[in-house]
């Protein structure tokens, strides 16, 4: 591996470690803060349909970088497959970080905000709770998908 691609491989292993850090960040520690504010507010402010709107807000904004973490992902393993520099781990987590990263941010975002510009009362149906379940199950799957890619680049990489 030359100098400078070691280099370009280092920033996109920082910024894959960073856009799973902000997941998971954003998955423990906000919606846990943004979704009991009457703790730390001492009363009922908001309510709850209040604070799932700032949720969304937040995972809206997480969704840009996911979506420049997709292209980079194409772009980068793209490169090393053309280079005849690939594995079936790193192929299959690539897969995994495409497919599930698309469907974070160009499938359950979009429809979650759908259903919260109908009102209260289909944020609180069925058809909604599926929706948000199924982006949690999303979220989980590519959080491992991204943390397999980043080891799998770094073993290759540390070589």
């Amino acid at each position: 591996m030359n100098k400078n691609f070691r280099m370009v491989t280092m920033m996109y292993l920082i910024f894959l470690s960073s856009i799973l850090g902000a997941m998971l960040y954003a998955g423990i520690v906000v919606t846990s803060v943004t979704f009991h504010t009457n703790l730390w507010l001492g009363s009922d402010i908001l309510t709850r349909f209040q604070e799932g709107q700032i949720m969304v807000e937040n995972f809206l904004r997480l969704s840009y970088a996911v979506n420049l973490l997709i292209v980079l992902v194409i772009v980068y393993e793209g490169y090393k497959f053309k280079k005849f520099e690939r594995d079936i781990g790193t192929q299959v987590a690539s897969f995994f970080v495409i497919t599930t990263g698309l469907l974070f941010a160009q499938y359950y975002i979009p429809d979650i905000l759908a259903f919260q510009m109908q009102g209260v009362e289909m944020t609180e149906s069925i058809a909604f709770e599926n929706t948000h379940k199924g982006s949690e199950i999303n979220s989980k799957i590519f959080a491992v998908a991204l943390l397999s890619l980043i080891i799998l680049n770094m073993r290759k990489a540390c070589k």
